[in-house]
């Protein structure tokens, strides 16, 4: 077998751009690339490990054996290792083998930079590459304005191991597989983005995805990374925007990760105070170290730029900014200005965030942080952490724990149902009903309904209903759509066969005209993020459990009175005000007869009277169903 030969993908520029934290496309150099030096084919190989003694890449095509082809140290304190290997082609099998200065220690890692990984349990790297054709083209040119900030946001948020099992087989659907049916589902759904759960590498599956190992890799449980790219393309080549789940705070300690990589705290904080997460038994990256920052938005961008990602939404941002993240006093130390930020992760959130936008302008960038941190979604040139979106945990907390309330104690609580309104304009909101809020006891969604089952899925509806005209996108875990009752199980299916029973058929159906509704109801979102979108009618009927506001969108004509009846008495004649003369028609109501409901509604036109209403110049009485939300446009 022929040896090392010394070559080299980086420049000067590349080198002191890694140093400095600058280059973000360290993708393009670092990792295994197939490549012809000198009429030869081969493989070249590059891995960051400056506290190495020696680098050797092991395969199956050398037997594994340590020291057969070594890689070259860079001369200049880089850290870099680097080598081009002959006759080694896409399909080999491999990983370093690192002996450190620091006591001789040895490591046995995987590539950090792979493009694809061995099916786990298996842990090693494969040397990989692929020329997919894109047929997106029309989906890319379009899609600034899909994911603009005006525009509809409807998200099926998915775990691609559990959304569906081939039953026959019992196993995973492939990606090949999920684009015919998860594709054809969410397109029949009116759902306008796919959310997927982390599909980066991953070697424990009750991690869900969020323990990182294999950072540019997709998921080798699901098929090669031209399938996923093809599951992408399909989504594209439907009208759909695809979000993915990215984990920038944390990675475990698996011993062929990115841990003590070359027997030094490397890609984590050496302070285990900064380093070590106890809740989740994870390292922590150094956001200190130039290196680290680079590889990071690095990927970020890779999964922009080579899988045509629409948005990434990044997970635990709460954990990255503080110091004291879940921590006693005496596990912490304040940072130089002695505050419990961490300015350093923050200053990261920061580059990250200008180099999507400057990079990706037509992407979005959505962070899962709940914490009052201000400025989340506000640009970095107005002192924000440069998000796109944040998720709103406060609405999602206050919202569920409203609605697990028997209605008859709902007067009482108003205020948990409206305080949403009093900071909703502060950030770009998402408001989200997670997988987070179906697991560990807390039930499903529909499980948490008070009432007998009429009643549970009236109030499923309403509160959906309320979520859809509410400010701010929309994110639903996947089975919430059709009534999932048992809470999620990362090892098996959703219980499709639910479907068999009118009460979840009638509760989908639901929901699929929800998503249409509020797609084609520009005043639910053109003006999502600012107070000119949103006016109270009235918030304040504690008595009737009854709240009422205004949408508004660039066209004034176009605009909805939303009317929220929480509890199960059908009123007739209940008058709101009207800022405007007119007419008021029924437009939707998630009381009808098609979705479950009993069909209580207002089938006339509606006078807007010359009587103050609500603080209003003008009011109409209408009939509102139990348990419903009722939407009226003007005429």
């Amino acid at each position: 077998m022929a040896q090392v030969k010394v070559y080299s993908l980086f420049t000067d520029f590349d080198i002191n751009l890694f140093k400095a934290g600058k280059h973000y496309r360290l993708y393009q150099k670092f990792g295994s690339h197939p490549t012809t030096v000198d009429g030869i084919e081969g493989t070249y190989f590059a891995v960051w490990a400056p506290s190495a003694k020696q680098v050797s890449v092991i395969g199956d095509f050398n037997y594994w054996a340590e020291g057969e082809h070594q890689l070259n140290v860079r001369w200049d304190s880089s850290g870099i290792w680097e080598g081009f290997i002959p006759l080694v082609g896409k399909g080999t099998v491999y990983k370093y083998k690192i002996e450190s200065h620091n006591n001789g220690i040895k490591t046995e890692k995987a590539d950090p930079y792979a493009r694809r990984c061995e099916h786990p349990p298996k842990t090693a790297s494969i040397v990989w590459d692929d020329s997919y054709k894109w047929k997106d083209t029309d989906w890319m040119k379009k899609r600034k304005k899909n994911n603009a900030l005006d525009a509809p946001y409807s998200v099926y948020e998915v775990h691609l191991g559990s959304w569906k099992r081939h039953i026959e087989e019992d196993r995973f659907l492939s990606y090949y597989e999920l684009a015919d049916d998860l594709v054809t589902y969410v397109k029949d759904m009116n759902f306008t983005h796919v959310e997927l759960m982390p599909i980066m590498e991953y070697p424990y599956d009750p991690s869900w995805g969020y323990q990182l190992t294999g950072y540019f890799a997709p998921t080798a449980r699901f098929g090669y990374p031209e399938e996923f790219k093809y599951l992408v393309d399909k989504l594209h080549q439907n009208d759909i925007g695809i979000i993915l789940d990215w984990v920038p705070s944390h990675f475990p300690e698996d011993a062929h990760g990115l841990g003590f990589f070359d027997g030094s705290c490397l890609y984590e904080h050496p302070d285990r105070r900064k380093g070590y997460h106890q809740d989740w038994k994870s390292l922590i990256f150094n956001y200190e170290r130039n290196e680290v920052k680079s590889f990071l938005i690095s990927n970020a961008a890779f999964w922009m730029e080579q899988y045509h990602a629409d948005a990434l939404r990044v997970d635990a941002v709460a954990s990255m900014l503080f110091l004291d993240y879940s921590r006693e006093d005496g596990e912490w130390e304040p940072n130089i200005y002695g505050g419990r930020e961490n300015l350093a992760a923050i200053e990261f959130l920061k580059e990250l965030n200008q180099e999507i936008y400057a990079s990706f302008p037509d992407t979005q960038t959505i962070a899962e942080e709940s914490t009052a941190f201000p400025g989340v979604s506000k640009p970095v040139f107005l002192g924000g952490l440069g998000f796109g979106m944040k998720w709103m945990m406060g609405w999602m907390h206050d919202t569920l724990e409203y609605f697990a309330k028997d209605p008859i104690y709902r007067k009482y609580h108003q205020n948990d149902i409206t305080f949403s309104l009093a900071y909703v304009f502060s950030e770009n909101f998402m408001l989200p009903l997670s997988h987070d809020e179906v697991v560990y006891g807390k039930n499903s969604i529909l499980g948490r309904m008070p009432g007998d089952e009429w009643q549970r899925f009236a109030n499923l509806r309403l509160l959906y209903g309320y979520m859809f005209t509410h400010p701010g996108t929309k994110l639903l875990f996947m089975g919430g759509e059709f009534g999932q009752y048992n809470e999620w199980n990362f090892q098996e299916s959703l219980d499709w066969n639910l479907l068999e029973f009118k009460p979840h058929k009638d509760f989908q159906n639901y929901f699929k005209a929800l998503n249409t509704f509020y797609k084609n109801t520009p005043a639910l979102f053109e003006k999502g993020f600012s107070g000119e979108g949103f006016e109270w009618i009235s918030y304040d009927d504690h008595e009737n459990c009854v709240i009422s506001y205004i949408r508004k969108g660039n066209v004034a004509e176009e605009n909805v009175v939303v009317v929220c009846n929480l509890t199960p008495a059908h009123r007739e004649k209940y008058k709101i005000g009207i800022p405007v003369k007119g007419k008021l028609i029924e437009v939707f109501n998630s009381d009808s007869e098609e979705f479950g409901g009993s069909n209580v509604s207002n089938k006339k036109e509606i006078t807007i009277k010359k009587q103050p209403w609500n603080g209003k110049e003008y009011s109409a009485e209408i009939t509102l169903p139990p348990l419903a939300v009722t939407i009226f446009q003007f005429k």
